[in-house]
């Protein structure tokens, strides 16, 4: 899927919140520092992450948590984090499953349907995954409470692994 994809020439880079896949790092680091100082983005709980309160289609009070990897200075991968508020173990309301299915519908919103379902062999580990020409989308549990999103750059990905150096 990710050569038929890659072959096809379409480029997608459109993350969320007006950020890009290639974005250099001294424009996402403007971005970011306007949309804190409106309010929209805030300082998040680690010492590299910034946290965003995330509008799902459940409209569950919700959390999103991301901050990109940079090659050459432009963004490649951005993992985020989402989370419920209020997430408690015995709270199957906000249990992981449900999380996962409201990221699914809310990366269905903004990147189109077509995420396909993939299970380890164990069948332990499920994934949801798209990918849109370069941009490869995948969706999955991170832990008890988080859901994991990360979005890559397949092309500089495929360039990382020919020279890792």
């Amino acid at each position: 899927m990710e050569e038929k994809e890659l072959a096809s020439g379409k480029i997608q880079n459109d993350l969320f919140l007006g950020l890009e896949l290639g974005m250099d790092k001294k424009i996402f680091y403007e971005k970011c520092w306007e949309m804190n100082k409106q309010g929209i983005l805030l300082n998040g709980p680690t010492e590299l992450s910034i946290e965003y309160q995330v509008k799902l289609p459940s409209a569950l009070p919700s959390k999103m948590r991301f901050y990109p990897k940079f090659n050459q200075d432009k963004i490649y991968q951005m993992p985020v984090d989402y989370t419920y508020e209020g997430w408690a173990p015995w709270n199957e309301e906000l249990s992981v499953e449900k999380l996962r299915t409201d990221v699914l519908a809310l990366y269905e919103k903004w990147y189109g349907p077509g995420f396909i379902e993939v299970k380890s062999e164990d069948g332990n580990q499920v994934a949801f995954v798209k990918v849109d020409g370069n941009r490869r989308t995948r969706i999955f549990k991170k832990n008890l409470s988080t859901v994991r999103v990360e979005i890559m750059d397949l092309n500089i990905q495929h360039e990382l692994e020919k020279d890792p150096a």
